[in-house]
Parts: C-alpha cells; structure tokens; sequence
C-alpha cells in the first residue's frame, strides 16, 4: 500500500465487464476504471456482488484485481472482494490480493451457512489476524441471510486490521448504531445507495455505490455535500438520483446497472448464468431515459 490508508466519499462497487461471448472483457473494464477516476470516484471495488464474483474463476479474479492495481496506480484506494462462505477460503483469497497489490479486502458475512454472531466474531478476527489486508466489514442480510449486528462490530472495531465496515442495511435504526461506533481508526461506509445521504449525514465517511457506476460525477457530489453536513445540498443531490436508482430497482443487481453501461458505451449489458440479461423494453428504456437526465447534470457539477 503506497499510502496511509483513507476510505471515504465516494467508493464504486465496479461491475465486471464480459463480451459478447461471455468472456472477460478487460478493454471495457479499463474504459470503467477511465470513467470512475475521470468523475472524481475515490476508491474502487472489484470482485464484489456487483462484480459477480461467485461467477469469475479464481484467474479471472485475478486479472481483475491485478489490472486495477495497474491502472489506478496508488491514485484511490482499490477493495478486493474476498469474502467466501468458510473462513480458510477467505484468507487464502486475502493473501492473494495483498500479493496483487490491493489496499483492503472487502470481506461480506459468510453466506448459506448461517454463523452465530461468535462465529462471525471469530470469522473476521482469524481474516485480520491471518488475510495480511485490512479488513473492511460488509453486512449485506437481504444477500447472505446473516446479519452482522452492531454489538458484533463494537467487538471486531479494536482489531488494527479491521478499519470499516460497509452497511447495507438503510433502516434509520440501524444507521444510528453503526455510526454510534464511528472512531477514528473504524470509518462507516454506507452500502445503500438511496439511504446514503442520510448514512453520511449521520457520520457515514462515505458510501460504496452500485449506481456510481454510472454517474459518478453526480455521486462525488452527493458524498462531497452529506460528507461536509450540507444537508440541503445532499437532500437535493438525493433527489435527484431517485429516478435512476428507482429505475435500477427493475432487476437484482448487476443486470440494471450492466444495461445502463451497455447504454453509455462502456461495456456490454451481459451478465453470466444464473442471471440474465435485461431484455429490450420498457424497464431498459427507462434506465436510459433517467440516465440522459441526469448525465447532463452530473457533468455540470
């Protein structure tokens, strides 16, 4: 790592880029990463939900990983997706990304198996003590079926190596007792994008973002108002992104956000078994029509 490591603002959960024919696509990812850094993202994820990473075999991950070590270089900080469902996997997938060149890894509650919350403590401390990356926590319930509570976090925060968490859950009680756990060395990072104004107002340091994928000029400054305690512009950059991020609701991600990439000329719209590309219609034409919206705006600020 070429700098102290710094999480906040704005955090793009980057999707992966696949061919026509369903291969990985590394022109079109190079195009993403150009796009993020041109619109002001200050820290990249690969290999996360977003990026379909139970789809990737181990050396797509890698190549993944390894181009955008390369292409940021050292400018934002870059996550490693490497939460697995056993804790041996997940240190071994650690291990990896630190050899690679990877700031943090993002490590998501272990899914299917369903731990306790003392296993889950023991989970991330055995990842920190043993994965060679800080470690960012990520509770995502509506995904895994594990709900990392806040009581397991004020437990984990005092680990050197675990430095955040991402949040997924948008309830405003469970906001407030994320952010009640916010020091100095333990940042918050929202993982909703429609609650993450509110998140940041409360004392999130940012948010790590789906939609951002697509404009993240307009996400910088919905962080770089919330993150000051500019309540009015937030609420007001808020506002404006409801119609895209509604319109993104019409399917589980990645599919909406890969047709709004296939929209904008980054990537195409394909997405690997089991999921399925978002056909032609209606939900499409509508995740373009908000995004030539907004675009404009996002530009002009």
């Amino acid at each position: 790592m070429a700098f102290p490591l710094k999480l906040s603002g704005s955090i793009c959960a980057l999707a992966t880029p696949f061919a026509a024919d369903g291969a990985l696509d590394l022109d079109a990812f190079a195009r993403l990463l150009d796009h993020q850094l041109a619109g002001g993202t200050q820290g990249v994820v690969v290999a996360g939900s977003t990026g379909e990473a139970h789809m990737l075999e181990h050396a797509e991950w890698e190549r993944l990983l390894a181009r955008a070590v390369e292409q940021v270089a050292g400018r934002v900080p870059v996550l490693a997706g490497c939460g697995q469902a056993g804790t041996a996997s997940t240190i071994a997938l650690a291990r990896r990304a630190e050899a690679l060149g990877a700031d943090a890894a993002l490590v998501v509650t272990p899914y299917y198996v369903r731990p306790t919350q003392e296993g889950l403590r023991r989970h991330f401390l055995a990842v920190a003590e043993n994965g060679g990356l800080p470690v960012v926590l990520y509770n995502v319930p509506s995904r895994t079926g594990c709900d990392l509570l806040p009581e397991t976090v004020a437990a984990l925060r005092g680990h050197p190596r675990i430095v955040a968490i991402k949040e997924a859950r948008a309830d405003a009680g469970r906001i407030a007792a994320v952010a009640a756990l916010v020091r100095d060395d333990f940042v918050f990072l929202s993982g909703d994008d429609g609650s993450a104004h509110e998140a940041m107002l409360a004392g999130a340091a940012g948010v790590i973002s789906v939609a951002n994928n697509l404009v993240p000029e307009a996400f910088r400054a919905l962080c770089d108002a919330a993150c000051c305690g500019d309540r009015a512009s937030a609420q007001r950059q808020a506002a404006a992104l409801v119609p895209l991020l509604d319109a993104l609701n019409c399917a589980p991600n990645p599919i909406p956000v890969k047709a709004g990439l296939a929209e904008i000329g980054i990537a195409t719209a394909v997405v690997r078994l089991p999921l399925l590309e978002l056909e032609h219609g209606s939900a499409r034409r509508r995740i373009a029509e908000t995004l030539a919206a907004l675009r404009p705006r996002a530009s002009a600020a």
